[in-house]
């Protein structure tokens, strides 16, 4: 069966405390109660920086068996560098810990400016140099600098794993064939993303994935879902699992604040969660529902535990 991963960009949110994460919560608990919620998270911090071994080893630790990852990769890259010369910054960042997520890790994610147009040779020599399994990845990082040294991660747990790439754009001029032919032949997905029509929303499928990053479908970062909204991603989603294709969605609206709240109601119209509420509508969500958001089911070892005391 496609494996099908449903989540939320990020989870360190001030405004989630008190509403997502239980009144209480100690911070340093918070990736643990989110990745009991939902089964993935998109990192976003190693957009901004590069972070180190011991962050990612504890992120999984944290995390349950079955978790999965998607890395955003650095802003250096894609943004300042603007994927020119960039063999020595992706050795850093491959270099920077993410391989030590082993099995816990999903595809990459690339996302360019809007400002940045189509151009078929730089992203053919940027698509070139990307890793696509962890052999290659650690290779490319032996070529990390001396910023790196003595703190590079240079291992992982099965070095013929896929690495996956999935690059998010965000120009109009992205709207070509030679993009999509181009995508499709370095089996890199082209991210479908609800921008609430800010920018160009590309359908077409052109790896083993499908990568969606869902920013609001009224008002980007804004408006939430609304419960018929959700159906309609829930059956494009059974579309693309009867086509045998993985499946990763990441929700990313309203200020950081209905992102989990969507995620936990679309997870649950696919069976990967118990239903919330009863025809509950994610975009009239209020303070009280949120603290009195039902958690899944616990295990039949926990139930045992807590008959026992």
């Amino acid at each position: 069966m496609p494996h099908l991963h449903i989540g939320i960009s990020g989870w360190t949110y001030e405004p989630w405390r008190g509403s997502f994460y239980p009144k209480g919560l100690s911070q340093k608990k918070e990736l643990e109660y989110a990745s009991r919620q939902l089964n993935s998270i998109e990192l976003n911090g190693s957009f901004y920086s590069l972070q180190t071994p011991s962050s990612y080893q504890k992120w999984y630790e944290q995390t349950p068996d079955d978790f999965v990852f998607s890395v955003k990769g650095g802003r250096f890259i894609t943004h300042l560098k603007r994927l020119r010369n960039v063999r020595d910054a992706l050795a850093n960042f491959f270099a920077s810990g993410v391989l030590a997520l082993n099995e816990k890790l999903g595809p990459f994610l690339w996302q360019l400016p809007p400002n940045f147009k189509f151009d078929l040779k730089l992203l053919e020599e940027f698509f070139g140099i990307l890793p696509r399994d962890g052999r290659s990845a650690i290779a490319l990082a032996r070529g990390h600098g001396e910023s790196l040294k003595g703190r590079a991660w240079l291992k992982t747990d099965d070095e013929n794993r896929p690495i996956r790439h999935a690059l998010e754009v965000r120009n109009e001029s992205f709207n070509d064939p030679a993009f999509v032919k181009l995508a499709r032949a370095n089996a890199v997905a082209i991210v479908i993303a609800d921008t609430a029509g800010k920018w160009p929303q590309f359908d077409e499928v052109t790896a083993d994935f499908v990568y969606c990053r869902l920013h609001g479908d009224e008002q980007i970062y804004v408006s939430g879902y609304t419960d018929k909204a959700l159906d309609g991603w829930a059956k494009k989603l059974r579309a693309w699992r009867k086509r045998k294709l993985d499946i990763y969605v990441y929700f990313d609206n309203d200020v950081k604040v209905r992102s989990p709240y969507d995620a936990m109601s679309l997870s649950a119209k696919l069976g990967l969660r118990e239903a919330p509420v009863d025809n509950f509508d994610s975009s009239t969500v209020s303070e009280s529902t949120r603290l009195h958001w039902p958690t899944p089911k616990p295990s039949r070892r926990a139930s045992r535990s807590r008959a026992k005391k």
